[in-house]
């Protein structure tokens, strides 16, 4: 836990490598559209519950596999975003399934720590491009899933992208109480 901590407060934060293709918006609505490389994630997947209480289950996991809970006994330090992807329902809300994807820092991308815990799996995860909206504080379900509308609003007749899953990000650690960055992807098909 000590090591969890010290990684989040202390550890480098490298960002996730990705190139901005391009820029839109509409109305409320602004977006890029951005080429994300691929690489080696820890993953955790959490079926049977709400996104939010799934998250709270999945994301501590995460955190010790970073601060050195793994075979390494290495703090790795952060990338970011995390993200996890979330599949929506033909309402919009969203399944009792999600899946947190971290980016293994670039130092460690060839030859990653095997965790500790059991229920995280590193996998191989292709290049993505995306469409992205940005949106600030403590970000909860409701509040992805409303961004996500808008973001589909936004790109109506414009751009397609899958309807099966997106991807919601965070870039802050929990104890950061202004200037939150939270954003929603969908996927460039």
């Amino acid at each position: 836990m000590l090591g969890m901590i010290r990684n989040s407060l202390f550890g480098s934060v490298e960002t996730w490598p990705w190139q901005v293709l391009s820029t839109g918006g509409k109305e409320e609505v602004s977006y890029e559209e951005r080429a994300c490389e691929g690489g080696k994630f820890a993953t955790v997947e959490v079926t049977e519950k709400p996104v939010d209480e799934a998250l709270r289950e999945a994301m501590p996991k995460v955190m010790k596999y970073v601060g050195g809970t793994n075979d390494k006994g290495i703090g790795m330090g952060m990338t970011v975003p995390i993200s996890f992807a979330v599949f929506p329902n033909e309402d919009g809300s969203l399944q009792k399934k999600l899946k947190v994807w971290f980016r293994i820092p670039n130092q460690f991308q060839s030859n990653p720590p095997i965790p500790s815990d059991e229920s995280i799996k590193i996998e191989e995860r292709e290049s993505i491009t995306v469409y992205s909206t940005q949106f600030g504080g403590y970000a909860k379900e409701a509040d992805y899933v409303a961004h996500a509308t808008q973001l589909c609003a936004a790109l109506e007749g414009t751009a397609t992208y899958r309807n099966d899953i997106y991807f919601c990000t965070g870039y802050d650690p929990p104890m950061k109480p202004y200037g939150r960055r939270n954003e929603v992807w969908l996927v460039k098909t």
